[in-house]
């Protein structure tokens, strides 16, 4: 048991008969998760002694190497790309012979990036939305601009795969934006690497290249094809355009790369585009915002914190009512028994939602009380149990 499962023993059916009849996938569940690739890297280096790196290479079959280079393309979902894979040819090429994995509940950046990272699930990591609240505070915090949170290493205090790699004496470099070095985001989930500032995609193709010239572990991010599909939907022309442009670049580095090396490309999470028929408000609406206190997480994934006293079960049954079959809405202990954040530290548990909700479909609630304008104007949205947003790619080149 690596914590990334839910036992078996303590599943709730009903919550569970919710899921399964809208479709849904609880992390984990029928795939190997996001979690097990930087493990699986440890593995084909050799280093076993990362927890779970023998299984995991076996799981995502990659074969042993010197040098590894991991590609996490954000919001780049399986079946967005299968879809859309007339833009991709290198990728479509390796599509057949692939399984894909499963992304975090809720299927955000934040949440993704620290399992990705730190190859535990979002209750051990504390890493539970694109906002959270800070039990300390009772304040809304954003994992993505760390902001309104206590420093990095305070929230999420496990070791980084990455740490491991390099206390194990491998050469690790991470390449991306100048502005994501040394962020809170990196230092919670990413810490550890030598960080190499690139902007344009080349020119961290190009750093790649240079990296791996010696054995070791080299990691590039890519965040263009998230930003094209929140902005005009991953069925956009613009969608298609990144990911042609992802795709020419991959390509080229896969032709570049040394000999002994093992190309991983893979991603945090998938998207839909939004239903705006199918919105609802919390700040607006009298039913849904009786109770709440406090709304963190995002319009695809909700943690309702609740006013002292109000029943959990009572605002659940209101939502249901209210969503219908456009949610699955939970209690807090029906969501952890049921594995969506996976094994749950005692001081992570608070940061979850007295009621969690997932939504189906396209729906969406948001809170205008506390959301910015042009975070209620996305077309492509996030963050749910949805085939779309949960199933990530994992591509091997070798």
């Amino acid at each position: 048991m690596t914590g990334l499962e839910a036992p078996a023993s303590r599943v709730s059916t009903g919550v569970r008969a919710q899921v399964e009849a809208a479709d849904l996938l609880v992390p984990g569940s029928g795939h190997s998760c996001l979690g097990s690739v930087l493990p699986a890297v440890a593995g084909a280096l050799g280093l076993t002694d990362v927890p779970g790196a023998g299984d995991a290479q076996l799981l995502l079959r990659l074969p042993d190497a010197s040098r590894v280079c991991v590609v996490l393309v954000d919001g780049l979902g399986h079946t967005n790309l299968a879809e859309r894979a007339g833009h991709a040819p290198f990728l479509r090429r390796r599509l057949p012979d692939s399984t894909p994995l499963t992304s975090t509940f809720p299927s955000t950046t934040a949440t993704a990036m620290g399992t990705f990272g730190v190859a535990l699930p979002p209750g051990r990591t504390g890493m539970l939305g694109y906002t959270v609240r800070d039990p300390a505070t009772g304040e809304l915090g954003n994992l993505v601009s760390w902001t309104g949170l206590p420093p990095a290493r305070q929230w999420q205090r496990e070791a980084t795969v990455f740490e491991r790699l390099v206390a194990a004496g491998t050469s690790v470099t991470s390449i991306g934006p100048a502005r994501f070095a040394g962020s809170g985001l990196t230092e919670a989930a990413l810490r550890g690497p030598t960080y190499k500032a690139a902007e344009s995609l080349a020119a961290r193709v190009d750093a790649t290249v240079d990296a791996l010239r010696r054995p070791g572990v080299a990691y590039l991010y890519w965040g263009d094809v998230d930003k094209a599909g929140h902005h005009h939907g991953w069925g956009s022309w613009q969608w298609g355009d990144a990911l042609a442009e992802l795709d020419a670049e991959l390509g080229r580095l896969a032709r570049m790369l040394p000999r002994d090396t093992v190309l991983v490309v893979t991603a945090d999470h998938g998207m839909v585009d939004v239903d705006r028929s199918q919105r609802w408000d919390v700040g607006t609406d009298a039913v849904l915002g009786a109770g709440v206190a406090l709304v963190a997480g995002e319009p695809r994934a909700l943690h309702l914190h609740l006013e002292p006293g109000v029943d959990a079960a009572l605002v659940a049954d209101r939502w249901r009512d209210t969503l219908g079959s456009a949610a699955v809405v939970a209690t807090r202990d029906d969501a952890t028994s049921d594995g969506w954040f996976g094994e749950v530290a005692d001081h992570v548990l608070p940061v979850i939602g007295d009621v969690v909700v997932a939504m189906t479909g396209r729906a969406t609630v948001v809170d205008s009380r506390t959301q910015t304008a042009a975070s209620l104007d996305l077309v492509g949205v996030h963050g749910s149990l949805t085939r779309h947003e949960m199933l990530v790619p994992c591509l091997v080149v070798a």
